[in-house]
């Protein structure tokens, strides 16, 4: 797990106008932070970070594989067992593996690897993901680890340095959008890019589909999740192109929302997406999909969207298909889909239909990518924080119904029809029993994903109700349901107590506040305050000049009453204000009113309220002139 400490910079090593700093130490990096936050690090997203050197681990495997060279990963054996299969004929062909793995090129963590991989980090912050690109995942040609942030890209500079990365690893300062705009095209365009924005992605991801390599791999973090979860439909429309919808299947809809979105901008390039992983933790969701060009493939595309039909009163849903598609030998025909699949009301319970999408309808995972990532992470647990979460939750995702969209929720059906909930095992087994398939899901604790229709879901609660005996006689339509627990109802990753869904280990658990100047090392004037007026010329001239401007005490007695007996010296410190930045920004905004204002004088003297800063004011008592220089040196 992540680990933070203070830093103490002392002598020569401390900068003249640096913030105190900590030290976070995560995976095989160790950072410097200021204390200040000034930027943006939240350890929540730990898992995030394994996960994501997880996978770009597997797929540098892939790749590099093809180009004869054969990473090697500390504390992983030489071969990794990616199905049951392998596993089972371990012993043939051993000798022939051997002999192939001499013919290979391998590369290690922290080298360069001219066959590598390039990786760009659109939104680096502290550069804390790329520097672990750096250290823990091998076969990499470079990272570029870029933000618009003048401090974060100064700090960026200032860990690869402190983590010895210099050779891999490049600190950018650029606009996100356009370093990737002038990357398509070029021959090296960059292999893995990863966006982690603070909010939506959307305004990165038509640049980021057009950067990124053949068969290249993005990593795509969403924490608008307000926005994708339906609490603002026309807010999800302008930013990915679909209507969100309140449901309980939200968490899921939100990834095949941000699926949908990539794909249908990839389409404009005449390229596709293909999802690798796709999974919602905390309160956030991550992607990774592989992007390719073909013109003949991306007709396909309508076919894999769909919109939602659901029901307001029962929470069932029914998925329309955008397009259609048959095959004819060799060929592919395309036409319109055919419907609505749904009457205009629901026929179980009367109640209208919202509609929500397009969204992704195809599958959302890769199994046999997803196993190969597992049983990586299984065979070398020590190599991550949270290596117990990640093969909880991998171990769901493999479970899952690959080729069944969204999901039930076994409360949500039980307070539907006023009634005490079933245990998830006799509810499995019942549909079990009635020959459909069901799963769990990793977005939701409590999710039924199954093929059976909505009105086999309402006969097996009619009969929970009425003590899983029909009350009809023989000639009812209804499913005759049996609640006897099977085995099979209980899945292996439920058996073996798997971290599916774990208790937030801290309060506080979830998205910290964006990056913002701290008081203490962004402010360039001060004001000192001296009880004795008489020294006021010699203490101008002895201190700091620009940086301390001396006043009487007297101006002060508004905010402090300080004793006039004692010759004391108080350093007023004014948190908040209008920085140049937060000024410019605020004109652009003047534009609004019904009569602009052309001359800034005539402005008003405070920002709008969206830009609004609480001023403070943080009074230090000094003995005397050395111990205030001391201080503001």
């Amino acid at each position: 797990g992540a680990a933070c400490e203070t830093v103490q910079d002392h002598g020569d090593q401390r900068r003249s106008s640096g913030p105190p700093e900590r030290l976070v130490r995560e995976g095989k990096a160790v950072i410097l932070f200021p204390n200040a936050n000034e930027v943006f690090y939240n350890p929540v997203q730990e898992f995030n970070r394994d996960l994501t050197c997880a996978v770009v681990t597997e797929f540098a495997r892939e790749v590099l594989a093809q180009r004869g060279v054969r990473i090697v990963v500390p504390g992983e054996t030489d071969r990794v067992v990616v199905r049951l299969a392998d596993e089972r004929n371990g012993g043939e062909g051993e000798g022939e593996g051997e002999e192939r793995r001499e013919e290979f090129r391998t590369a290690p963590v922290g080298k360069r690897c001219e066959e590598g991989l390039r990786v760009l980090e659109g939104l680096a912050a502290s550069g804390l993901r790329s520097v672990r690109f750096s250290l823990e995942v091998p076969g990499l040609k470079s990272v570029t680890a870029n933000d618009c942030s003048a401090k974060a890209a100064a700090l960026i500079a200032r860990n690869a340095a402190h983590n010895n990365v210099t050779h891999l690893l490049e600190a950018s300062q650029r606009d996100a959008s356009m370093l990737m705009y002038e990357a398509r095209g070029k021959k090296e365009c960059y292999d893995v890019i990863d966006l982690d924005p603070y909010g939506s992605p959307a305004p990165f991801l038509d640049a980021a589909v057009q950067a990124v390599s053949e068969g290249g791999l993005l990593c795509i973090t969403c924490t608008d999740m307000a926005v994708m979860a339906g609490n603002s439909g026309e807010t999800c429309y302008s930013k990915y192109g679909s209507v969100s919808i309140k449901s309980k299947y939200c968490h899921e809809m939100a990834l095949r929302i941000i699926l949908h979105s990539l794909d249908q901008r990839a389409n404009v390039y005449q390229r596709y997406i293909e999802p690798l992983l796709s999974v919602s933790v905390d309160f956030y969701i991550r992607v990774f999909v592989r992007v390719r060009t073909g013109q003949a493939k991306v007709k396909n595309s309508a076919s894999k969207q769909a919109v939602v039909y659901n029901c307001v009163g029962c929470g069932a849903f029914h998925l329309q298909r955008m397009g259609k598609r048959i095959s004819q030998g060799k060929h592919m025909k395309y036409s319109a889909a055919t419907g609505p699949p749904v009457g205009l009301n629901c026929e179980h319970c009367g109640q209208r239909y919202q509609l929500g999408g397009p969204l992704w309808a195809e599958p959302i995972h890769d199994t046999e990518f997803v196993q190969k990532v597992l049983a990586a992470v299984s065979g070398n647990p020590s190599r991550f924080g949270t290596s117990k979460r990640i093969e909880g939750v991998l171990s769901m995702v493999t479970e899952e119904l690959q080729d069944v969209p969204l999901y039930y929720v076994l409360d949500q059906l039980s307070s539907t029809v006023h009634c005490n909930t079933p245990s998830m095992l006799q509810f499995r087994s019942a549909l079990l029993h009635a020959g459909y398939r069901v799963s769990f899901s990793h977005a939701c604790k409590n999710a039924v994903k199954t093929d059976a229709p909505a009105g086999v879901l309402w006969d097996v609660m009619r009969c929970w109700v009425s003590d899983a005996v029909c009350v009809c006689d023989e000639s009812c339509s209804f499913l005759q349901a049996s609640f006897d627990v099977r085995d099979d109802a209980n899945p292996q990753s439920r058996k073996r107590h798997l971290t599916r869904f774990q208790e937030n280990p801290q309060a506080n658990w979830g998205p910290k506040a964006r990056a913002k100047a701290g008081w203490a090392h962004t402010h360039t004037h001060y004001s000192l305050y001296y009880s004795h007026a008489t020294r006021h010329d010699e203490l101008s001239k002895s201190l700091i000049g620009d940086k301390i401007t001396v006043k009487p005490v007297s101006s002060l007695s508004a905010c402090f009453s300080i004793t006039h007996s004692c010759e004391c010296f108080c350093v007023c410190v004014c948190s908040g204000g209008v920085s140049s930045e937060l000024e410019d920004r605020r004109k652009q905004f003047q534009g609004k009113r019904k009569t602009q204002i052309t001359d800034s004088a005539q402005l008003k003297n405070f920002p709008c309220k969206k830009f609004r800063k609480v001023r403070s004011f943080h009074a230090l008592l000094f003995p005397n002139e050395r111990f205030i220089k001391a201080a503001f040196r």
